[in-house]
């Protein structure tokens, strides 16, 4: 079976799992702590990134945007899967240029914020930055996550999908990002409708319920996490 190295709280992975989910393609998931810095891990990547595909033949595809583009290109073989990438030049565009803005932007003003500093910092040794949680990132992540909300909301006023008329892997970037979030409860859902209304959307497809069961130990996610009306 086609292995997946990920972090459970991880958006690039978790982007991943989404595709591998929308596909229909079946992978065993490998828990990644890039903290630990195995040296087995280092052989399949040597940029001690994941999130890392391991596919039945033995194939290594590492980093986010190889994955998807991978999966997209081995997808059934009579193509009637529609493309997550998209069907025409300018849809790609689209589809490249928001996930560029939530995998760079959102990652860098939120992401970094509020999920390095209140998950991956408790689990890191001293001297790889571990330790309590720098409160003015938190306080920068609650604030920066709220023009995000509103920029979806506007992109979803005109489209059926963040990307266009198809879900694509604009979806799944934004909603890998916002489902980390609202594993913390940090999401103020009540600042934009339609951003609400489009994540429901999303929540609520099957490729998404194995994220929504995802639990690390000693600290649970808020009732809501799971809760489909929420």
């Amino acid at each position: 079976m086609a292995k997946l190295y990920h972090f459970p709280l991880c958006a690039f992975s978790r982007r991943i799992r989404l595709a591998l989910g929308e596909y229909g393609r079946e992978a065993e998931l490998m828990e990644e702590r890039l903290w630990e810095q195995r040296q087995p891990f280092y052989a399949l990547n040597p940029a001690g990134a994941i999130p890392v595909f391991v596919d039945d033949d033995e194939t290594v595809v590492a980093g986010t945007e190889a994955c998807g583009e991978y999966l997209d290109e081995t997808r059934d073989r009579d193509r009637t899967q529609t493309s997550l990438i998209g069907e025409t030049p300018a849809e790609r565009a689209e589809t490249r240029r928001l996930v560029a803005w939530f995998d760079i932007k959102f990652h860098s003003e939120v992401t970094l914020n509020l999920v390095y500093e209140k998950i991956d910092r408790r689990y890191m040794r001293a001297n790889q930055g571990g330790g309590a949680p720098d409160m003015g990132a938190v306080r920068a992540g609650k604030e920066n996550i709220k023009y995000h909300l509103d920029y979806i909301g506007h992109l979803i006023e005109d489209r059926n999908w963040l990307g266009g008329d198809r879900l694509g892997h604009a979806d799944l970037a934004a909603a890998a990002h916002l489902s980390c979030i609202d594993y913390l409860g940090d999401v103020p859902w009540e600042r934009n409708d339609a951003a609400r209304g489009w994540y429901t959307r999303i929540k609520s497809r099957p490729s998404f319920r194995p994220l929504l069961a995802d639990h690390l130990t000693g600290m649970p996610p808020p009732a809501i996490y799971a809760d489909l009306d929420f």
